[in-house]
């Protein structure tokens, strides 16, 4: 069977993680997220995908290649062009690039299911084709049931007792909101939906697609289904998916590594000396990581593989990207660090360079000059200060 994962998106709500990494790649636990997908992909039947591509293309294809190693065929779309040797993106919208792949050759053929490629779902896809298919639909919504108060972060589907879609909601407030189910971007479509996308234009699934459904009269309807779903759509989705899987909400991952005492898991060759260390789990500590003595890791935390976390440091609730070194003394509570950023639970960025602060948070991979001793007396005056960073 046929599927297609969205995955041409810049993903602007995630940076600064996305300035180098595209959406799809981003990791759970040292996992892509699109990884999980091709697995849920292939669990139910679905072996031939689509997936298109545009912001930083190259890394997807490299690392999904054809798909073989995940037990499914994959090919890519590419939307955008070359400029002086340098692939822009240029990206179709989610609508404009099925119907550029149908034009280049009939592909969809058959029912087939669209994912965005930045969430995390367990969704029986074999029980919602079978939904789609007795309601005759030539498109169906899979949609989620959520807390009316949260519905203002969500598109909203307004649906007859019936389930045909009469109209959608962008983000309304929750005075507004006519309906507490929202678009989790799970579709199931029929080949025929290509008629209504037009040709070599950007053309939106939920934004224009589905209006001119519902206007046309098409059998649109959606399909409400209870599964775990997380949507990595912002910042602030990333840290909570990662303190999820951590604490145990997130049923669908698994912590990788080993459980070397209760909540506390490694990868290879971490470099640690435990009765010297201060550490509450749940915490996961990627290989060939170094933790010097004295340092303090309270969960839940992610340190990614090949950081050095240096004496009296302290990680508190944080995800720390791999090759970081947190210099000595310093104190992360409630951060993101990522390369040369350092974010917050709110999504609110720091670029320590900009800031001057870079000194803290370092690249395990550089080769630091020395320091002369007024700077490091600078280091520690700032430190004494600064009980929390930034």
């Amino acid at each position: 069977m046929k599927a297609m994962i969205l995955a041409a998106g810049k993903g602007t709500r995630v940076r600064p993680i996305t300035h180098t990494i595209p959406k799809p790649l981003i990791p759970i636990l040292q996992k892509p997220v699109m990884e999980f997908l091709l697995e849920l992909l292939r669990k139910h039947g679905f072996d031939q995908i689509m997936v298109n591509v545009s912001h930083l293309a190259e890394e997807i294809e490299s690392y999904f290649r054809d798909g073989q190693r995940f037990g499914v065929n994959i090919a890519y779309s590419f939307e955008g062009r070359i400029e002086e040797g340098v692939l822009i993106g240029e990206a179709l919208g989610s609508a404009g690039g099925i119907r550029k792949i149908q034009d280049f050759n009939p592909f969809f053929d058959e029912t087939f299911v669209v994912l965005c490629g930045d969430a995390l779902i367990d969704l029986d896809l074999t029980q919602a084709l079978e939904l789609h298919r007795q309601k005759g639909a030539i498109a169906t919504v899979i949609t989620k049931t959520i807390p009316k108060e949260l519905v203002s972060s969500y598109g909203v589907v307004v649906s007859d007792e019936n389930g045909r879609i009469q109209t959608f909601q962008e983000k309304p407030s929750v005075d507004d909101a006519l309906s507490n189910q929202i678009n989790t971007g799970i579709y199931i479509f029929e080949p025929e939906i290509i008629d209504y996308i037009p040709p070599n234009q950007n053309f939106d699934i939920g934004g224009q697609l589905f209006p001119k459904l519902v206007e046309k009269g098409a059998p649109f309807y959606a399909v409400s289904m209870d599964f775990e779903w997380v949507d990595i759509g912002k910042v602030p989705d990333y840290w909570d998916a990662i303190r999820g899987v951590l604490l145990g909400t997130i049923k669908n991952v698994q912590i990788p590594g080993k459980q070397i005492f209760p909540g506390i898991y490694t990868g290879l060759n971490v470099a640690v000396n435990w009765d010297k260390v201060n550490i509450t789990g749940p915490v996961y500590i990627g290989g060939m990581t170094r933790i010097e003595d004295g340092a303090t890791i309270i969960g839940p935390a992610m340190i990614g593989p090949n950081c050095w976390i240096c004496k009296d440091a302290t990680v508190d609730n944080s995800v720390i990207f791999e090759y970081s070194r947190l210099g000595p003394g310093i104190r992360l509570v409630d951060k993101l660090v990522f390369g040369r950023y350092c974010v917050d639970k709110t999504g609110a960025t720091i670029d320590l360079q900009a800031a001057a602060l870079d000194w803290l948070i370092t690249d395990t991979r550089q080769i630091s000059s020395p320091i002369d001793p007024k700077e490091k007396e600078m280091i520690k005056e700032f430190i004494k200060q600064n009980t929390d960073f930034p």
